[in-house]
């Protein structure tokens, strides 16, 4: 029997038949298996005695990261996995089940395969960050302490996240010291060790959890002390990441330095990404691609080990970087994603549904727009697509839509895909800036722990979307009790989000902010509240929902609605019933511990939220009528819907102000007096729409 284990990574964990069970570790236990272990040993029930054997193995039917698991005697259960990752997966799998008070004959056997290879966090960096925002630089003290990491890559590893890319705008000059220019760095020995110790310890981390780690910048940006030092890149000195860049040899050969060495220099840093996009204002799409592989990928080619590649697409098709797309260009980058000569497969990240996710299943458009099937049409060989999930709509609000999940696998799942990057860039899940109430009484420390739901969801489903919805009701009841109504009400209030970014068309990350009804107006060049005009003549982003001012036009034209699209007043009616449905299922239940209060008031806040949008639907509809009718009865209508909508911002208002603080927001970078959102200081606004309505 022995002969047929490949390698015997933790030969026994025997567990003595006292009041408390205890846990010796016979044989060789990896990190990764020792964090596993630990798991099972904090929720094995008292007064057990069972031994669990890990074995790598040869087994045809268990993939990379899966595992199989089965009971082989009364008191023994096996573990499977032909790796290490796979290994800690089952047994964190066991500690979970366990944790849940089952007992082994439960839940075994079992055995798992991972839907998708690549299952990565997007985490901005609060230094040299892309945008520059009080909401982002308020992490730094927690971005650099080594215990967040800990908690956050604890928190990857139970969900299955399996990489994290941290991203900024150059982030070389935090990470080595370089030989050939060391006028790059103006750190002293102490300050520099820190940083180097700093990452060399979250980088040693994530290999312990299993996770594959990142750096990806914008590309053609320097420190600022060489950008000082040679008269060259000014933009590095400002941060400004729209405009013409420096395409010198200096700082090519500068950039391909950097890559070279950080690689050398950090062996557990497993690869670099780039954009092709900022700073590249004056360069046609071929010359950005061309500097991406004479910096980056050679960078990577100099390097003493092999690094792997994130490779973003699509980027501006023409001079700019605003974002547009045209199939030349993807038939181009295409060419040299074929033959581009890096460790295989090469991750190409393309945003879904453009920074915007989180709101319909179907790939409307990505960064600059609708794209062809060029890049997965032939399948490829040497690159997947890896579709980048951002979230820009909530910060505050937690959110957890199994269905909306698993249903977005379904459709955009292929043997082209790779896998998902979930995150934001106008928001970093680290410092709480939001909680109002005592910090010491609720039950988290940071930011993505008050969104533990988000987390949970994404990366379980993403790992394996068969997992039953058991896991996330029993995990709620652990928590709080009630796991069935509480998981019922997360979904129905994951819905209103979800439905309303469906109803407006949106691109970049300020086009829209989804808990707060802000979108970036270009006529005034600021963000602004969704105002009942500007509703009623906005596109929807999913074509199979009929705008406000089409529906009306097809209706005072007499033309006939298609039978297959949804119609303002059906799309008013559906979400309408999501938002019931949390109040429904919330009303009675007892918010037992202040973290259940900010649950239960986050779900209210989502329901009032959807009822305000549904009756401002109704309302536009009617005022839009009214504009091409001329009959008053619309009017009247519209007025009525408006001071409904009112009540339930009010609503808002009253459960939010308690414990919520006014919190900065990035959203707001073009607007010069605003710079914090809370749903109070939205009252007037709302009244507004009131007044316009009667005036118009």
């Amino acid at each position: 029997m022995r002969s047929t284990i490949l390698f015997v990574i933790a030969l026994f964990l025997i567990l003595s038949c006292s009041q408390e069970s205890k846990v010796n570790f016979i044989g060789n236990s990896s990190p990764k298996l020792q964090f596993a272990t630990a798991r099972i040993k904090k929720f094995l029930p008292a007064n057990m005695s069972m031994s669990f054997h890990f074995k790598i193995a040869k087994d045809s039917s268990i993939h990379p990261e899966g595992f199989k698991i089965k009971q082989s005697a009364k008191k023994r259960i096996v573990i499977m996995a032909i790796d290490s990752v796979g290994l800690m997966y089952g047994g964190l799998h066991i500690a979970e089940q366990f944790s849940f008070g089952k007992s082994a004959d439960e839940f075994i056997p079992y055995q798992v395969n991972p839907l998708n290879e690549f299952r990565a966090i997007k985490f901005n960096l609060p230094w040299d960050s892309y945008r520059q925002n009080d909401a982002l630089k308020l992490h730094m003290e927690t971005c650099r302490d080594t215990l967040f990491w800990q908690d956050f890559m604890d928190m990857m590893a139970l969900n299955r996240f399996n990489s994290l890319t941290l991203w900024n705008l150059h982030p070389f000059n935090w990470m080595v010291r370089l030989e050939k220019y060391p006028e790059a760095s103006a750190f002293t020995d102490a300050e520099f060790n820190e940083w180097r110790n700093f990452w060399k310890t979250i980088f040693r981390m994530a290999k312990e959890r299993g996770i594959d780690t990142y750096i990806v910048n914008w590309n053609i940006f320097v420190s600022e002390d060489f950008a000082r030092a040679h008269n060259v890149a000014e933009y590095s000195l400002t941060n400004t990441y729209i405009g013409v860049s420096d395409t010198s040899e200096l700082v090519k050969d500068y950039n391909r330095e950097c890559v070279k060495e950080v690689i050398n220099q950090y062996p557990n840093l497993t690869g670099i990404g780039f954009s092709l996009g900022e700073a590249m204002d004056n360069m046609t799409p071929a010359e950005r691609e061309q500097w991406c592989l004479d910096v980056f990928v050679k960078g990577i080619q100099l390097a003493d080990r092999k690094a792997r590649l994130i490779h973003r697409v699509p980027f501006s098709a023409d001079l700019g970087s605003g974002g547009s797309t045209h199939v030349t260009i993807e038939q181009m980058t295409r060419n040299a994603l074929d033959t581009i000569n890096v460790p295989s497969p090469v991750w190409v990240e393309v945003k879904f549904n453009w920074s915007h996710a989180h709101s319909t299943s179907k790939l409307i458009k990505t960064h600059g727009g609708e794209i062809t099937d060029t890049y997965w049409n032939p399948v490829p060989d040497n690159y997947k697509i890896t579709w980048m999930i951002r979230n820009e709509d909530f910060f505050a609000l937690r959110w957890g839509q199994t269905d909306f999940i698993r249903d977005h696998l379904e459709r955009n799942v292929h043997p082209y895909v790779g896998g998902y990057f979930v995150g934001s860039e106008c928001y970093i899940p680290a410092k709480d800036y939001f909680t109002k109430i005592a910090m010491d009484s609720v039950e988290w420390d940071y930011a993505f722990q008050r969104q533990w739901m988000f987390y949970k969801t994404w990366g379980r489903l993403l790992y394996n979307p068969a997992t039953k919805n058991d896991v996330f009701i029993s995990t709620i009841e652990k928590k709080y009790g009630n796991g069935k109504t509480l998981f019922r009400a997360y979904n129905a209030a994951g819905n209103i989000p979800l439905m309303i970014a469906s109803f407006w068309d949106l691109a970049w990350d300020f086009t829209l902010y989804t808990e707060g009804l802000y979108s970036f107006s270009g006529k005034t060049n600021s963000t602004e509240f969704i105002s009942i005009d500007r509703l009623m003549n906005h596109p929807t982003l999913d074509s199979s929902i009929i705008d406000v001012n089409t529906y009306t036009k097809l209706i005072t034209d007499k033309k006939q609605i298609p039978q297959e699209k949804i119609t303002p007043y059906e799309f008013s009616d559906q979400l309408r019933g999501h938002a019931t449905e949390v109040l429904e299922l919330t009303k009675d239940l007892p918010a037992t511990n202040p973290t259940l209060l900010y649950e239960l008031a986050d779900m209210m806040i989502w329901a009032n939220l959807g009822l305000y949008f549904s009756e401002k639907v109704k309302a536009a509809v009617d005022l839009s009528m009214y504009h091409k009718t001329g009959d008053k009865t619309y009017k009247t209508k519209a007025v009525e819907y408006l001071n409904s909508a009112l009540e339930r911002w009010e609503n808002i208002v009253e459960i939010s102000d308690p414990i919520y603080k006014e919190m900065p927001l990035v959203h707001f970078n073009y607007n010069k007096d605003e710079k914090y959102f809370h749903w109070s200081k939205l009252t007037d606004q709302v009244k507004e729409d009131i007044e316009f309505a009667k005036a118009f």
